[in-house]
């Protein structure tokens, strides 16, 4: 009986050292034991790095590019908006421009507060350089001009016609950020940015085209 009962113990204990062993495998990788003394010292610091900022979920950089990317694209969709109560015909038009100010308003908070968080540096309000002219829509100033100058009808047009590009220009950033994305609550917002925008897509082309 005693003797049964050593065996399994030891039985047991084999399995935990195999477990343990399996566990620092898993931890350390190959380059643990023969890799430089540098490398281990890079393993040393990454650990506490890494558990500081699971604790508010990890962010990778393809977030913080999507933060940074949405944030002077929706200020730049606000702005567009901002125009259309003086200057839009068509109630429909004017109302679509208040739904954009609603939602993109606070989403350019959220998106400032994450960068924040995360140590990295908010886009400065106004700043527009070149490339961000390739960036997803993103009209440029000439073009901000000449909607600025239209009313009417004329407004109604040229405002949803760039405004659907620039809608699908802010899908597109999305989707990248769906794909590549670590950090939970801006995928989550990569999704709501997606449905929402889409839906208005297809609301101004049936508008455009009753037009």
């Amino acid at each position: 009986m005693n003797r049964k009962r050593s065996l399994v113990r030891r039985t047991a204990a084999v399995a935990a050292a195999g477990a343990a062993a399996l566990v620092l495998a898993a931890c350390g990788g190959s380059g643990d034991g023969d890799g430089p003394a540098g490398h281990n010292g890079h393993d040393a610091t990454a650990a506490p790095s890494a558990s500081a900022s699971a604790s508010q979920g990890q962010h990778n950089a393809a977030d913080v590019a999507f933060a940074k990317g949405m944030i002077p694209h929706h200020r730049q969709a606000v702005e567009m908006a901002g125009l259309a109560p003086d200057r839009a015909q068509s109630a429909e038009v004017k109302k679509l421009a208040a739904d954009i100010e609603k939602a993109q308003g606070p989403e350019i908070k959220t998106l400032s507060g994450w960068l924040t968080s995360w140590g990295e540096e908010v886009p400065a309000e106004g700043a527009m350089d070149h490339s961000m002219h390739d960036m997803g829509g993103m009209m440029t100033a000439e073009e901000m001009t000449e909607l600025e100058n239209a009313s009417g009808k004329a407004f109604d047009t040229a405002f949803m016609e760039m405004m659907i590009k620039h809608h699908e220009g802010a899908v597109e950033m999305a989707k990248t950020e769906q794909a590549d994305g670590a950090y939970g609550p801006a995928t989550r917002m990569a999704g709501e940015i997606i449905s929402s925008q889409s839906a208005e897509i297809e609301q101004m082309n049936g508008l455009l085209g009753k037009g």
